[in-house]
């Protein structure tokens, strides 16, 4: 008969990480949250833009229940917990110009984007494949 008890212990793969930043977004993040009185910057998608969704960041007071928390070269950021399966693979970066600067995104799971560039079609990370 087998048992729980004669059963070997079950070892789990690492979880990869949600995101990654770039040297320049980590910097990026550096300089903003040295700036304010929050402890951590939350990163999401939300429903809206021609093309359906988009990115958000925010300050965050404290992680929400289910935020996964990731560190990356030296920062902490907060992932939204119903943007995860949105984000996962992504890379977050700087991109600055004469006229701007702002955060881009690199995503695996995005599939469609406005020709302005601020909303994208994303869908769910498949892991049947």
């Amino acid at each position: 008969m087998i048992t729980s008890d004669t059963l070997a212990p079950r070892t789990r793969r690492p979880r990869p990480q949600v995101v990654t930043l770039t040297a320049a977004a980590a910097q990026r993040v550096r300089d903003i949250m040295a700036k304010t009185d929050k402890p951590y910057l939350r990163v999401g998608v939300k429903n809206g833009g021609c093309a359906g969704m988009e990115y958000v960041m925010a300050y965050a007071d404290q992680p929400d229940p289910h935020d996964e928390i990731v560190e990356d070269k030296g920062v902490k950021i907060l992932v939204a917990s119903n943007a995860i399966l949105f984000l996962i693979g992504s890379v977050v970066d700087v991109e600055t110009t004469r006229l701007h600067s702002k955060f881009v995104f690199t995503n695996p799971n995005e599939t469609d984007a406005c020709g302005c560039g601020e909303s994208v079609t994303i869908v769910p990370a498949n892991f049947e494949a």
